[in-house]
Order: structure tokens, then C-alpha cells, then sequence
């Protein structure tokens, strides 16, 4: 899908996530923005296949979602990884309280699933 395939109203929603992000996702993506953790390059608020990413590395095929627990055991969101799966992405659930208390931990972790991206 290209940046033409997304329909207007798709890029008008992820235009007001990234507008009205969490504390965490912003504070994540102060490391992750502009080639920050390791050199990969990532784009935040990405509509794709009728959904909105938080964080993607196209170059790794990596997705970071950054969840509150309102995302706990959701199926919606377990069909998503699915599919995402399904077209080689490789989903990473990252908890606010994750950024919040251990944000070191937390892009080591990130940066050690884009290292082993081939894998």
C-alpha cells in the first residue's frame, strides 16, 4: 500500500493521534525519531492496511506499539498481530509503564529485535 492507497480520513486520524499521543509514545519517540537508536529510521501514527501504527521501522519490518491497559487481552488487537504477522512485520507490545519506568530497558530491547531483524 502506498501513501496514495490510504484514504484521506486514515491520514487525517493518525495527523490527531500523533497530535495527541501519550506521555510515553512522545517519550519514546524522542529516542526513536530521527535515526536516534541505532541509525534505523522510524515513522510514527503510520495508517497501513486499515490501521494505525504507533512506531514502524519499514527497513527491519518492525512495528512498536507503546499500549495502555485498555489494550490488555484484546482480540482486536490480537487479530492485528495476525495479520501484521501474516505480512512478515514482526509486532513488539510495549506497555506505558514500560517507557515510563525503564525507558533504557525498554530501547534496549526494541534495538536487539532490529539487530536481529534477518533472524
Amino acid at each position: 500500500m502506498t501513501h496514495r492507497d490510504v484514504p484521506h480520513h486514515h491520514r487525517h486520524f493518525a495527523r490527531t493521534l500523533r497530535a495527541d499521543a501519550t506521555w510515553a509514545e512522545n517519550r519514546l519517540w524522542q529516542v526513536l525519531r530521527a535515526k536516534h537508536l541505532g541509525g534505523f529510521n522510524f515513522r510514527r501514527q503510520v495508517p497501513l492496511d486499515g490501521y494505525n501504527l504507533d512506531f514502524v521501522c519499514f527497513e527491519a519490518r518492525v512495528i512498536v506499539e507503546v499500549d495502555g491497559h485498555q489494550h490488555a487481552e484484546s482480540e482486536r488487537d490480537a487479530r492485528r498481530d495476525v495479520w501484521f504477522r501474516s505480512q512478515g512485520l514482526r509486532v513488539l507490545r510495549i506497555w506505558n509503564g514500560e517507557v515510563e519506568e525503564n525507558l533504557d530497558g525498554v530501547c534496549s530491547f526494541i534495538l536487539g529485535e532490529l539487530r536481529n531483524c534477518g533472524e
